[in-house]
């Protein structure tokens, strides 16, 4: 086991989302992915397009609920629309339950489940905010087909993750920059090093085609960026 900066602890190839990594998940993830909290303020203000009275969303591997209680909060005069955070991890949806409890968030719940298995239907909005890369790539195709027929015509998908460039010199220019950034936000290298050995095999990014590929074969034809920096990607995908 080694040290991956904020409390936190992982070995070799065993990052987890659950145990401990809760409390401690909000300040962690705020600093290790760049503009975290912008790329939620860009989710609300584009929920606005998509999102009405008796609307449902669904944001995908919600963790402690921060982007599903601001999408509640954002769209809460929108009369009986319906927001659901779905998490595989218990502890983080304990963490989402403790967190919203005093919010006036409407019709808003926290589901246990595997988004792979979970029902998901009649949805105006699904959200993956950097979701999806933890998924089995011999399973993503699946999940994106799901997604796509769970949503209404003229729904949308928000789709962020972290993408590999498209050759290797381009891969490298950008993992040193990221590895700077991270440097900049306080980590040591040594955090760095070890935060990276925890997500081999667990953190499978796709390129950007990739990405765009998954949701071309799922049957989206309008898909445009919205979101870049560096290896951080967001996609907006309207069915």
């Amino acid at each position: 086991m080694g040290s991956v900066g904020d409390g936190l602890e992982a070995g070799n190839a065993r990052w987890s989302f659950g145990g401990q990594t809760a409390q401690q998940f909000d300040s962690h993830v705020a600093k290790s992915v760049p503009l975290y909290a912008e790329g939620h303020q860009i989710v609300c203000d584009l929920s606005d397009f998509f999102l009405s009275a008796g609307s449902t969303c669904y944001e995908l591997g919600c963790s402690t609920g921060e982007l599903t209680s601001k999408l509640a909060l954002h769209n809460k005069a929108k009369e009986s629309a319906r927001f659901v955070g779905i998490d595989l991890e218990p502890a983080m949806l304990e963490l989402a339950r403790q967190k919203t409890a005093g919010l006036d968030l409407g019709h808003t719940e926290f589901v246990l489940d595997d988004v792979l298995q979970a029902d998901i239907n009649n949805a105006d909005l699904v959200v993956a905010y950097y979701t999806v890369q933890f998924i089995r790539p011999s399973e993503r195709q699946r999940l994106i087909d799901k997604i796509y027929s769970a949503l209404n015509w003229g729904g949308a998908f928000l789709l962020f993750e972290k993408v590999r460039a498209n050759d290797a010199r381009f891969q490298d220019i950008t993992t040193s920059l990221y590895n700077e950034y991270k440097i900049a936000q306080g980590y040591s290298p040594e955090e760095i090093f070890s935060k990276s050995r925890s997500l081999k095999g667990v953190l499978e990014p796709f390129s950007t085609q990739g990405n765009l590929d998954l949701l071309a074969r799922a049957g989206f034809v309008d898909v445009l960026s919205i979101f870049k920096y560096l290896s951080f990607e967001g996609f907006l995908a309207i069915k």
